[in-house]
């Protein structure tokens, strides 16, 4: 059975050290490379976007903000479940506008459990103004039903993620 890390950071290869994930690969070259921590009944992250990252001039933008904070909240599941998961549904509430180049800090935390879906709920805050808000649900699979997911058999390190 999966454990549920203690506070601190979370460790970036608990994928494997090959993984490429966009969001949290710590090799992946053209990714965010994003690295997390446990705080209390909290998942965080920080990330300062480029300008290359913008939608309107100077604003982070709003597809690259969803992609933060669906990152957070799936690692919101592998530090306070010890689980992993696929997406299945995901809204953001865009309050105000955040800036590039300025650091982003996001939160994820646990809003409900039923049965084998999980809600988060994130916020993604500059200069201590949440820029913007949303629910994220995932899907927790047996380690079958991720094997069918993902086209065949997953690698090595996942799999103590789907118990």
């Amino acid at each position: 059975m999966s454990t549920v890390p203690s506070d601190g950071p979370l460790d970036p290869y608990v994928f494997g050290k090959e993984q490429r994930c966009f969001g949290c690969g710590p090799h992946n070259p053209t990714g965010l490379q994003l690295k997390f921590r446990k705080e209390g009944d909290e998942v965080v992250t920080t990330y300062t976007p480029a300008q290359g990252y913008q939608g309107p001039p100077n604003v982070f933008h709003g597809g690259l903000q969803a992609t933060l904070a669906d990152e957070v909240a799936g690692w919101g599941l592998v530090g306070l479940l010890g689980r992993m998961g696929f997406t299945t549904s995901l809204q953001m509430r865009y309050v105000r506008p955040m800036l590039v180049g300025q650091e982003i800090e996001a939160r994820a935390s646990v809003a409900s459990q039923t049965g084998s879906f999980v809600t988060l709920n994130v916020r993604l805050i500059q200069q201590g103004k949440t820029g913007a808000m949303g629910r994220v649900t995932y899907m927790l699979p047996d380690r079958d039903k991720a094997k069918d997911y993902l086209g065949g058999d997953m690698p090595e390190d996942w799999k103590r993620l789907f118990e």
